[in-house]
C-alpha cells in the first residue's frame, strides 16, 4: 500500500504537487479518493480514461491512470504514469519511453503475462490420469478374468471373439474357465452362436452362462450339451429363460437333469415366447417330468420343436405329456424316443393327433408299444392332416401294427404324410401289397422297415 502511495506520488505533475503541498489534510483526503474513484471506473470500461483525463484537466489537475491486463483476464499489471498532450509513458525507473520503446515493452510484457497464465493456471482441457480405452473385442477383458480366476487363456476364444460363430466344443473349461468366458461374453457384440459342447462347466459354470444370457442380448443359439450342469445349473438356465428374449435355441442334452428341474422348466416354458428350440435329451426326466411338461406345452407359445429322446418318460407322465402336445398349436416336431410310453402313451398320442393339426414330425421310436397301441396311434393317424414324417421304428408292433397304421394312411385323403419309418421291423406281403396301393395315391410316400417275413429264406434258395 506504501508502495502504490510513493508510485502515485512520484508520478503526478509539478502542479499537483505544488497544490498538494499547500492543501488541507481533508483536501488530500478527497484527492486520494478520487484517485481510488478513477481505478474503478476504469476497471469497469476502460472508455472512462479519457473521461476521467478531461475531468481533470479542466480542474487543473493534470492526472491519467494507464492500467495493462493480460489476454485471460487473470494477471493485471497496474502503472501509474502521466500522459501529455503527446501521450508519452514512463518506464519504471521513472525514464521517459518514446512510441516504440514503448510498444516493445509492451509486447514483451504481454509475452510475459501469457507464458505466466499457461503455466500457472489450469483449464478445462487439462486432464488427470488417462483413462484406458474402449475394448470392444473383450480379449483385455477376458485376460483380465483368466488371471482372476486362475486360469489358462483359450486361444480360440482370442482368434473368434469378432466372428459370428464361436465353437469352443471339447476345450476342458471347467467351471473357472467357463466364468472367465462368461465376463467378456456379457458385452460380446459380434458372436450369434455359442457352442460349449463338453465342456465339463457343472453347475458353477453353467450358473455363469446363465448371467452372461441376462445381460448379452445379441447370441441366439447356444449349445450347453455334455457338462455335467445337473439341476442345479438347469435352474439358473431356466431363471435366465424368464428374463431373455433373444435365445432361440437351447441344447441342454446329457446333463444329468432329473425332475427337480421340471416345475423351474416349466415356469420358463410358459413365461419365455420367444426360445424356438429345446433340446432335453439324454437326460433323467421321470414322470413327474412329463405331467408339469404336458401342462405348460398346452400353454407355450413359441416352441417349434421339443426333444426329449432318451428319458424315462412313461405311464401317467407320458399320458400327460400326450395331452399337452394335443393342446399344443405351435410345435412342429417331437422327439419322444427312448423313452416308455408304452400302450398308455400311445393311445394318448392317437387322440393327440386328431386334436393337433400343427405338428409335423413325430418320433416315437423305442418306446416299447405293443401292437394295440400302434392301431390306437393310426386311429389318430385316419385323422391328422398335417403329420408328414413319423418314425416308429425298434417297437414291437409286428406285422398287425404295421399294416393298421398304413391303412389308416390309406383311408385319409388329406394325410400329409411323406416318410413312414418302421426301422428294424419286419413286414409281410400283405404289408407289401397295401404300401403298393398306398403309393398310386401318394407317389412321394416312402417306407422304411426291416425286411418282409421269408425274403431271407428266398434269398438263401
Amino acid at each position: 500500500m506504501d508502495h502504490g502511495k510513493k508510485l502515485a506520488k512520484e508520478t503526478l505533475l509539478p502542479s499537483v504537487l505544488k497544490d498538494d503541498d499547500a492543501d488541507t489534510p481533508r483536501e488530500k483526503l478527497q484527492l486520494w479518493e478520487n484517485v481510488g474513484i478513477g481505478f474503478i471506473l476504469l476497471a469497469a470500461n476502460p472508455s472512462n480514461l479519457h473521461t476521467q483525463a478531461a475531468s481533470s484537466s479542466s480542474s487543473g489537475e493534470s492526472r491519467c491512470l494507464i492500467v495493462s491486463f493480460s489476454s485471460q483476464q487473470r494477471v493485471s499489471r497496474t502503472e501509474v504514469g502521466v500522459r501529455g498532450l503527446k501521450d508519452q509513458c514512463m518506464s519504471p525507473d521513472g525514464n521517459v519511453l518514446d512510441e516504440g520503446e514503448r510498444e516493445c515493452e509492451e509486447e514483451e510484457n504481454e509475452e510475459e503475462e501469457c507464458v505466466i497464465s499457461d503455466e500457472d493456471y489450469d483449464t478445462d482441457l487439462e486432464s488427470g490420469d488417462k483413462e484406458e480405452g474402449y475394448d470392444p473385442t473383450g480379449q483385455r477383458c477376458y485376460m483380465e478374468a483368466c488371471e482372476r480366476f486362475q486360469v489358462v487363456p483359450a486361444s480360440s476364444f482370442l482368434q473368434n471373439v469378432q466372428n459370428c460363430e464361436l465353437n469352443m466344443m471339447h476345450r476342458g473349461l471347467g467351471p473357472q474357465g467357463t466364468k472367465a468366458l462368461a465376463v467378456p461374453l456379457a458385452t460380446n457384440t459380434s458372436i450369434l452362436r455359442l457352442n460349449l459342447r463338453d465342456n465339463w462347466m457343472e453347475g458353477l459354470g453353467g450358473a455363469a452362462i446363465a448371467t452372461m444370457l441376462k445381460e448379452n442380448c445379441y447370441i441366439t443359439e447356444v449349445d450347453l450339451s455334455d457338462n455335467n450342469l445337473r439341476d442345479y445349473g438347469v435352474g439358473a438356465i431356466a431363471g435366465m429363460l424368464k428374463e431373455n428374449s433373444t435365445l432361440k435355441s437351447l441344447n441342454l442334452s446329457g446333463n444329468h437333469v432329473t425332475d427337480q428341474s421340471a416345475e423351474q422348466l416349466g415356469a420358463a416354458l410358459i413365461a419365455n415366447t420367444k426360445l424356438q428350440h429345446l433340446d432335453l435329451s439324454y437326460n433323467a426326466l421321470g414322470d413327474h417330468a412329463g405331467q408339469i411338461l404336458g401342462d405348460c406345452l398346452s400353454e407355450n407359445t413359441g416352441l417349434r420343436s421339443l426333444n426329449l429322446a432318451w428319458n424315462c418318460i412313461q405311464g401317467r407322465g407320458a399320458v400327460m405329456l400326450a395331452i399337452g402336445l394335443g393342446g399344443n398349436i405351435f410345435l412342429r416336431s417331437v422327439d419322444l424316443s427312448f423313452n416308455g410310453l408304452g400302450k398308455e402313451g400311445a393311445v394318448a398320442l392317437g387322440q393327440a393327433l386328431k386334436e393337433n393339426n400343427v405338428l409335423e414330425e413325430l418320433n416315437v421310436s423305442n418306446n416299447r408299444i405293443p401292437p394295440k397301441g400302434a392301431i390306437h396311434l393310426a386311429m389318430g393317424l385316419k385323422a391328422n392332416k398335417t403329420i408328414k414324417s413319423l418314425n416308429m421304428g425298434r417297437n414291437p408292433i409286428q406285422g398287425a401294427g404295421c399294416y393298421g397304421i398304413l391303412k389308416s394312411i390309406q383311408e385319409n385323403p388329406d394325410s400329409a404324410m411323406e416318410t413312414l419309418d418302421l426301422w428294424d421291423i419286419t413286414v409281410n406281403q400283405d404289408f407289401e401289397d397295401l404300401y403298393a396301393a398306398v403309393k398310386e395315391i401318394f407317389p412321394s410316400f416312402t417306407v422304411n422297415h426291416g425286411g418282409k417275413f421269408g425274403s431271407f429264406r428266398k434269398a438263401k434258395a
